[in-house]
């Protein structure tokens, strides 16, 4: 089977012949390729180049397409830094007055420069890659946390708790929503066959779990039906310790999550087992980057082991490898996941 052909049939719940690799690893494959997170976000050939060597050097099955957490934001008018070396990231929301979401129109997104390098990026890795590399188009954050982006986080914590601001959080979620979907529609366009993003702000280390399904869950259960709509896979990535919600997050309807090492993958298996994949979820720093290779291996291993008769498995390591990620660990992934057939 190809890399492609591994992770299709993972998501449909067929048995593949061993289990895929798939890795969120845009900074250390940028690193490797000798771009700056600056020459990477700004070409989409470097962003191409760096992905396709990634993937033939370590025999990697798909490839996820990211290049930061804020380019939906700042084309929504948040302020965004773009330091040198790091990923660009939102630092003042765009949004000074709740309810002025009212009389704001979405941008029409292929307007704004990176979100257009973005989806060029995509399109040149679909044609490039064919049947033989699958490619997952992230976009960016999903609605909660998009709509803490153009509020500032504490704003919007305050929002929600505020008598009478109810009217105006929806409007803006329902705001947040519809460019996340028209990111999505565009990704689909690509011709990726998968779609993810990310609502970390909305996962129970951030606001309890009747907040995530009152003003979370409804929004993302939008987006993932957006990607249905155009026949792509969706996948849902939270961050941290998820179990007060995990049972909920199938009522998003996403074909897949994309979880970290703070959620039991033992209870991620006996919650989400038959209904969804998991990818993930070995820790991106402890282990990754900051372990050994015999820590790599084992944790690959007892993964492996736990997920043997479920083949809707994904391995990887449950968000983005920090830069410094040493290739001789990610080497070591791969190499555990093909000794396990």
């Amino acid at each position: 089977m190809t890399g492609y052909e591994r992770i299709a049939a993972a998501l449909a719940g067929q048995k593949p012949d061993r289990v895929p690799v798939m890795l969120n690893n845009f900074m250390p494959a940028a690193r490797e390729a000798g771009f700056t997170q600056a020459q990477y976000r700004w070409s989409v050939e470097n962003i191409v180049e760096t992905h396709l060597r990634a993937a033939e050097k370590y025999q990697l099955d798909g490839i996820v397409l990211d290049i930061d957490s804020a380019t939906l934001a700042e084309a929504l008018g948040a302020r965004v830094s773009l330091p040198e070396n790091e990923p660009a990231r939102a630092v003042a929301g765009g949004l000074h007055m709740l309810a002025d979401i009212h009389d704001r129109p979405v941008p029409n997104l292929p307007d704004c420069q990176r979100v257009d390098i973005w989806l060029s990026a995509a399109d040149q890795l679909v044609e490039r890659c064919g049947r033989d590399v699958y490619v997952r188009g992230h976009c960016d954050q999903a609605p909660f946390a998009l709509a803490g982006m153009l509020r500032g986080t504490e704003r919007w914590m305050v929002d929600l708790l505020t008598e009478g601001e109810e009217p105006h959080c929806e409007a803006l979620l329902e705001y947040c929503t519809a460019a996340c979907r028209r990111f999505v529609r565009l990704m689909t366009q690509t011709g990726v066959p998968m779609i993810s993003s990310d609502d970390s702000a909305a996962g129970p280390g951030e606001i309890p779990a009747d907040m995530y399904r009152r003003w979370a869950q409804p929004y993302e259960r939008q987006v993932a039906a957006e990607a249905h709509g155009a026949g792509c896979q969706y996948v849902l990535n939270i961050r941290g310790r998820i179990d007060p919600i995990l049972a909920g997050l199938l009522a998003t309807k996403a074909d897949g999550f994309e979880l970290d090492c703070r959620t039991d993958p033992r209870v991620v298996r006996q919650v989400l087992g038959g209904k969804a994949a998991l990818l993930g979820n070995i820790d991106p720093v402890g282990v990754m980057a900051q372990g050994s290779e015999a820590q790599v291996e084992s944790a690959a291993r007892a993964l492996l082991e736990m997920f043997a008769e479920d083949p809707r498995f994904v391995l990887g390591a449950g968000f983005a490898l920090p830069q410094d990620t040493p290739e001789a660990n990610i080497r070591a992934l791969v190499r555990t996941a093909r000794a396990f057939g």
